[in-house]
């Protein structure tokens, strides 16, 4: 697909994407509520540390790929995905690929059965006929079976051509990942700048306090 995305817009339009169906009473999403389904514990692969400032950047990236939209009718802004829309993806549909962009590779009865609270599969036909769809839509792509592996695995493509993931890479980590996004250029000279403007002031101060020392020797 046009516009690839990188890890964190991945978790953060998944969480938008599952949040949608798992309680739309609570949707759209304030920046808060959307930094708490980014680092869930439970479903997600690997667990991630985000913060607010890294979370609303990848919003705002999202928001420029017209993926997502911000609500200011409230006093707390509130953000909501498009993308299922806009590839006109049934609830189903829209369920699995939300589990792919928060758990990574897995296979259709490990989707059937995380999917118990966004959307009900009675068959894991069905499941796989919806695999089927997203996969001839380019969103979904079915993986090689690995040695050590009975079944195969289903990942998306929202990132790139999806590789060969080892399966402990698909279980979610206990232990959370701190990721960031990194420090615009801008930003880092402006920051080395202030610095450099404050040890002059620094150096200056020392050499006034000097002199008003010698003074009363």
């Amino acid at each position: 697909m046009d516009g690839l995305l990188d890890a964190i817009e991945v978790r953060v339009l998944g969480s938008l994407m599952e949040k949608e169906l798992a309680t739309p009473e609570y949707y759209p999403l304030s920046l808060n509520a959307l930094v708490n389904a980014c680092n869930q514990k439970t479903n997600r692969a690997p667990v991630l540390v985000l913060d607010a400032e890294t979370v609303a950047d990848a919003l705002q990236s999202l928001k420029q790929k017209q993926l997502v939209y911000q609500s200011d009718a409230s006093r707390v802004p509130k953000y909501w995905q498009a993308f299922a829309k806009q590839k006109n993806l049934i609830s189903r549909e829209a369920a699995l690929l939300s589990l792919l962009l928060l758990r990574g590779p897995q296979t259709a009865g490990e989707l059937r059965t995380r999917t118990d609270n966004l959307c009900s599969f009675e068959r894991l036909e069905e499941v796989f006929q919806s695999l089927e769809n997203l996969s001839t839509t380019g969103l979904v792509v079915q993986l090689p079976r690995q040695p050590g592996q009975k079944e195969q695995r289903f990942a998306h493509l929202l990132a790139g051509e999806a590789g060969a993931v080892p399966v402990e890479q698909a279980v979610a980590r206990q232990e959370p990942v701190l990721m960031a996004r990194a420090a615009e250029p801008a930003r880092i000279d402006a920051l080395e700048a202030a610095v450099a403007s404050l040890q002059e002031e620094i150096e200056t101060l020392k050499t006034a306090f000097a002199a008003f020392r010698k003074e009363f020797e």
